[in-house]
């Protein structure tokens, strides 16, 4: 049976909104490390520590990063006065530089270790709210929590209601698998391609020019109300060019082409130039930009940092000066980044679904990442916990998207 701790919108003020390359959201280690950090303290207690928290599902209601512009690109600073005695308090407050934000997030907690009666998950509820509201979240402070409360999957009625808890919401989702995959077919088509060309078609803004072509359109449209049976598949031929992005010469219809070149050069001097413009552009041709499509066309995908790559060895802790502690080796890292989707919460359907939201560390030899389980592998996990119909059985009140 999959059993969780919900902690259910958690108000977080100024938390970190910046992960390597990105910003919007913290980076998935921050809600690892805090649940990391929760189940430490669980098994350092005396009456919870055969509970283990392995992972978490993050779910945002809502976020508002701390930004100003036309366009909300820049953040806001802050100015903070000096406070340590060795601090010139004669001179001006320096500007740190840094991006915040508040959030609503609810976190799914995926709980291991045997589960008491009601009495004991009641404690074990109060005592995981009051160490979650004196730790940090993603370097913010946690202002509320509206409801603790330990959850399973294993029924459908259980999954009705926790969903319930979680709409409107939307799931972080891996989506490695994108990048993979995109990236091999950029290899076929360039085999200098690298993978920060397929991760930079998924983050980046992209923008490409197609030639103006206004009055072509004018004169399509007027022509089919006034002739429907002549213009009728020429018009619906070109508005299906115009649906393809980006602007490409050679797929413009050949049926197009030949109706324009029956044309009179002197009535249609306007729209002929237009035309052959179109036909062939240059650089000073008149253009619209077109925002480029991502390289998968379903479900909200971003960029995200996922972990930590070592570009050292490690160090034994006195070999390396200024560490937070005097005991924990030491190892320089840089940010990992890979793709990830927003999934509303209602396509949550079956027990593997909420598994499959699940992030774990996977920790191997100078990669520090959080990935989730594949739907094989967490199909394969429940085999060996439920029965096949737990795995199989799926909600029918909710329509695919």
């Amino acid at each position: 049976m999959s059993q969780y701790i919900l902690l259910n919108r958690i108000r977080v003020q100024n938390a970190n909104a910046i992960a390597g390359f990105t910003w919007g959201v913290p980076a998935i280690t921050h809600f690892l490390g805090f649940t990391h950090n929760l189940s430490r303290k669980l098994n350092q207690s005396d009456n919870y520590s055969g509970i283990s928290l392995t992972g978490c599902s993050v779910i945002i209601h809502e976020h508002h990063v701390h930004t100003y512009g036309d366009y909300g690109d820049r953040f806001t600073q802050s100015r903070n006065p000096p406070y340590l005695t060795s601090h010139d308090k004669a001179s001006a407050p320096p500007v740190i530089e840094e991006g915040k934000m508040n959030m609503t997030v609810s976190l799914l907690i995926e709980v291991e270790g045997r589960v008491g009666n009601a009495t004991w998950v009641e404690q074990l509820t109060a005592w995981i709210e009051k160490q979650s509201l004196i730790q940090r979240l993603a370097g913010g402070t946690i202002l509320d929590i509206a409801d603790v409360k330990l959850v399973d999957t294993q029924e459908k009625r259980d999954r009705y209601a926790l969903k319930s808890k979680l709409l409107p919401g939307f799931v972080l989702m891996d989506r490695s698998s994108s990048l993979e995959k995109h990236y091999q077919t950029l290899q076929q088509e360039s085999p200098n391609a690298e993978l920060l060309d397929a991760w930079l078609d998924f983050s980046a803004f992209k923008q490409q020019a197609r030639p103006k072509c206004d009055q072509i359109s004018k004169y399509l449209e007027k022509g089919f109300k006034q002739d429907e049976a002549t213009y009728a598949t020429l018009l619906q031929d070109w508005q299906k060019h115009l649906g393809h992005v980006p602007y490409q010469q050679d797929s413009i219809p050949d049926l197009l082409k030949e109706h324009f070149s029956t044309l009179n050069a002197q009535k249609y001097k306007t729209l002929l130039a237009q035309w052959q413009q179109y036909l062939e552009p240059d650089e000073k041709t008149p253009a619209d930009w077109e925002r480029l499509p991502k390289p998968e066309a379903k479900g909200f995908l971003v960029p995200i940092m996922i972990g930590y790559k070592a570009i050292t060895p490690v160090y034994d802790n006195s070999e390396i000066a200024n560490t937070r502690d005097s005991k924990t080796p030491v190892c320089f890292v840089e940010a990992v980044h890979s793709i990830g989707e927003w999934k509303s919460a209602h396509r949550l359907r079956t027990e593997a679904d909420f598994l499959e939201s699940i992030w774990r560390y996977d920790y191997q030899e100078h990669w520090y990442l959080c990935k989730q389980d594949t739907a094989h592998e967490v199909i394969s996990e429940l085999n060996e916990t439920t029965t096949e119909e737990a795995v199989t059985t799926t909600d029918d009140d909710y329509e695919d998207d």
